[in-house]
């Protein structure tokens, strides 16, 4: 039995485009701006409420307030539908963005993607985008959780996400047996 051609491709488009997806979320956690760039098609239109225009401009926008705002902040994506439509599709994509101020406090955001994805040479990219938040909140500053004993992440290539070939130096260690 031949397997069918047709929907091996969408299975591969629909992957394309929650990579396209996951290029945004890490490119603004990173403040990669190529790579933040590279989940958009250069003409598209992005709106975030604050801001309304092309990726550029939007990307720029995102780093500054980020940086300016906050110390920490993680995007994720959830649930997320795709429509696709030839080398067109239509996605919802349920967000979750957390943002730490200097003080500790926790900005909590969620809400959705709304997107248009065309496929244009090959290449599956964010054409026009929508961002709508449905609901915010915030969570004060302190926890149970010593950040102090794990590696710290950074805003930029310095991550360790980009370490190829990932190598671990830190001593082996069981803190768990001092309870």
């Amino acid at each position: 039995m031949y397997p069918d051609m047709h929907a091996l491709q969408r299975l591969i488009d629909k992957d394309a485009i929650r990579e396209a997806s996951l290029r945004y979320t890490r490119g603004i956690d990173r403040h990669d701006v190529e790579l933040a760039l590279a989940a958009y098609h250069s003409d598209a239109t992005d709106d975030h409420g604050t801001f309304i225009g092309d990726p550029p401009g939007f990307v720029r926008y995102a780093n500054d307030v980020h940086a300016r705002n906050w110390v920490q902040h993680q995007h994720y994506v959830t649930n997320q539908t795709i429509d696709l439509d030839g080398d067109t599709a239509h996605g919802e994509t349920y967000f979750l963005a957390t943002l730490q101020r200097p003080d500790g406090t926790v900005d909590l955001v969620g809400g959705r993607y709304v997107d248009r994805f065309d496929k244009r040479e090959g290449c599956w990219a964010v054409a026009d985008r929508a961002c709508l938040v449905e609901w915010t909140g915030e969570l004060p500053a302190g926890g149970k959780v010593d950040a102090s004993i794990f590696l710290s992440g950074s805003q930029d290539k310095s991550d360790i996400s980009y370490a190829r070939p990932l190598r671990l130096h830190r001593p082996r260690r069981d803190l768990s047996a001092q309870d």
